[in-house]
């Protein structure tokens, strides 16, 4: 299938296609799970009278803001390659993705070590502040593992050509990122609401 046939197929497109569905019940039932461990972190906050506990220190607040907002900035090569690829720009839209690739890897790397970080600070097991913060964080870290994965597969699939079904699966991976993106900001702003 060349290129010019995967651009006809998508400007005839009446309806989003099924991968673009699917992506949102997957969305749906992650935004599930985060709407609940955001709550829980908020119901067990308001339980107690000092939050964090005694001997856990204050939450960072101005490295998770500056890394989430330079995360955030790559959903601007993420959204260009959308547009590259729909204007049969394979090679922009796989620079676009490798740009972003790049800048996301380099976020997690510092989000893991900040992770590491608190860890010994952090015993999951002696609170439930620190059961919540681990899982909260921990589970935020793992959504941005598997947008890596999509990127490194997107990439892959791109090197060999722009076709319909690659057409999909990079607006698909997008909505993903879209996703994580806001995930993140809630994180973020949940796990330094301590601080402020």
């Amino acid at each position: 299938m060349s290129e010019a046939h995967a651009l006809r197929v998508e400007r005839a497109r009446e309806a989003k296609p099924n991968g673009w569905w699917g992506m949102a019940l997957f969305v749906a039932t992650e935004a599930t799970l985060f709407g609940t461990l955001i709550g829980s972190y908020f119901y067990l906050r308001f339980n107690y009278i000092r939050w964090p506990p005694p001997g856990v220190p204050e939450p960072k607040v101005a490295l998770p803001l500056i890394l989430t907002a330079v995360l955030l900035a790559t959903s601007l090569p993420i959204q260009a390659a959308v547009n590259a690829a729909r204007n049969a720009r394979r090679v922009r839209a796989w620079w676009l993705i490798a740009l972003a690739l790049l800048v996301q890897a380099g976020y997690f790397a510092m989000q893991v070590h900040l992770f590491a970080d608190d860890l010994p600070k952090v015993d999951p097991q002696a609170s439930s502040y620190g059961s919540i913060y681990v899982t909260l964080v921990g589970a935020g870290l793992a959504h941005v593992f598997v947008g890596l994965l999509l990127d490194l597969w997107l990439l892959a699939r791109l090197a060999t050509g722009l076709t319909n079904y690659r057409l999909v699966g990079l607006r698909v991976i997008a909505f993903y990122w879209y996703f994580v993106y806001v995930v993140s900001v809630a994180v973020v702003l949940t796990q330094i609401s301590p601080a402020l």
